[in-house]
């Protein structure tokens, strides 16, 4: 393969995978901390990178898979090989003419006038010089000390030369050292001018601190990008609604977003709470769009059943298998002995049908399971950006208060993962309302009443 060919073939994987990635050079360019132009030289093949680090990073985000990245980085060496050729042809052509020419014979002096007697006597006789040759160099005498002007200078053996001038850097190093004061910038500067280079002295307020893209390290093994898209530094954490938590194997945001409504209601007269208070003590029953902010308020928890609502919608537009639904008990105890509040109201007929994609989870069992409703279908399902899918989870207690999540097992392409599904960051939190006084609120009534009333319609 030509040289040519090298860079050429680089730049053209570079195109291929950013034009796949859907993104544009300025979107690609902010996540990987470079200006706009740098990266299109990089892709039109004006310029290869001195660094594999922001290839990597560059085809992570575009979701190069395990061979393209191999491909990637074999082409990258062959490119960054055809610069260094390029970058040593001036050297070594410099040094090949150096090498063919030949030193000359020093030119032969002007005749001068014949010196007088006085100065005859006062300046000894010296024998002739040899002619210099390539590894000698001539110092003037007026560097070699006071008294000699006017002299044609003397020969020195070049590695006495330089020798002589790193013995003199290094005392130089040596006396800075000293003066330094220790600890603080300073002394890391000093270990710099003991190496060999040029101590750099911070004035507060002189040098600004690099840059946080500007970093040559090779990125974690561990995944692509982190996400990352900026949201994707969420890997392992909760989501930014508070409501999931990805565990992708390392790896960034996983490809899809769960919407999760703990407190929805497949119909006011199913739905009750636990409240630790008293009727007086409690606001009136509220609309199922209120429900969350009610049940915050009195700290309430779904009394006998829960029915949460899950949206599942793919953030890319490539397509997600939902591979299954599995239920975790964080938490078992006996019923809470709590007050129950009936959402619906009495001598008030309310029903509802089963909506598609109904599941249900007996909680009192030993090992709680998502299971289909009669006549559904289960997992798996598939989602992507344009095409989400609705779950209906109804969660049912009897004999203990269960705290619990869910784990969505998903997969796209050669990724996979488990998404956790939670209430903000906690356990759903369901209990058995067995033997618990219960309440009602009459239509039009102004306080709560014992269910058990005559007359309770």
């Amino acid at each position: 393969m030509s040289d040519g060919a090298a860079g050429s073939d680089f730049a053209e994987l570079l195109r291929e995978l950013k034009d796949r990635s859907g993104l544009s050079y300025g979107t690609l360019a902010k996540r990987l901390h470079m200006s706009t132009s740098t990266l299109h030289r990089y892709c039109n093949g004006d310029a290869v990178p001195a660094d594999y680090a922001p290839v990597e990073r560059l085809a992570r985000l575009c979701k190069a898979g395990p061979e393209e990245l191999v491909e990637l980085h074999r082409r990258w060496v062959l490119a960054d090989a055809q610069r260094g050729r390029k970058a040593d042809a001036p050297e070594k052509r410099a040094a090949a003419a150096g090498t063919a020419t030949e030193p000359g014979p020093e030119p032969k002096p002007e005749p001068q006038a014949e010196p007088k007697a006085d100065a005859e006597a006062a300046e000894p006789v010296r024998d002739p010089e040899p002619a210099p040759g390539p590894d000698t160099v001539r110092v003037p005498e007026a560097a070699a000390g006071p008294g000699a002007a006017g002299r044609r200078g003397r020969l020195i053996p070049r590695p006495a030369l330089l020798a002589g001038i790193t013995v003199v850097a290094l005392l130089g190093a040596a006396a800075l050292a000293l003066q330094l004061p220790s600890g603080g910038t300073d002394a890391k500067n000093t270990g710099a001018t003991a190496a060999g280079g040029t101590a750099a002295h911070h004035t507060p307020g002189n040098s600004a601190p690099p840059k946080a893209g500007s970093s040559t390290a090779p990125p974690s093994s561990s995944g692509s990008s982190a996400s990352t898209d900026p949201a994707a530094g969420a890997a392992d954490g909760a989501a930014p609604d508070g409501s999931s938590r990805p565990a992708d194997g390392g790896r960034a945001t996983p490809p899809l977003t769960v919407d999760t409504r703990p407190y929805s209601w497949e119909s006011p007269c199913s739905q009750h709470y636990l409240i630790n208070r008293g009727p007086a003590d409690v606001a009136p029953p509220p609309l199922e769009t209120d429900a969350t902010a009610w049940v915050t308020a009195h700290q309430a928890v779904s009394s006998g059943e829960q029915y949460v609502t899950l949206t599942v919608q793919g953030s890319g537009r490539q397509t997600v298998v939902l591979e299954g639904l599995t239920v975790r008990t964080a938490q078992r105890s006996s019923p809470l002995a709590w007050n129950d509040y009936a959402m619906g109201y009495p001598g008030v007929g309310c029903g509802g049908n089963v909506p598609t994609r109904s599941f249900t989870v007996a909680l009192d069992a030993m090992r709680p399971a998502v299971v289909p409703e009669a006549g559904h279908r289960d997992f798996p399902f598939k989602v992507s950006g344009s095409d989400p899918e609705v779950f209906y989870i109804t969660a049912d207690a009897s004999a203990y208060s269960v705290d619990w999540y869910l784990e969505l097992s998903w997969s796209s392409g050669s990724r996979h993962g488990t998404l956790r599904i939670d209430d903000k960051g906690r356990p759903f939190r369901t209990s058995g309302d067995n033997g618990r006084p219960a309440y009602e609120f009459p239509l039009g009534g102004e306080a709560w009443r014992p269910a058990s009333s005559p007359s309770a319609g």
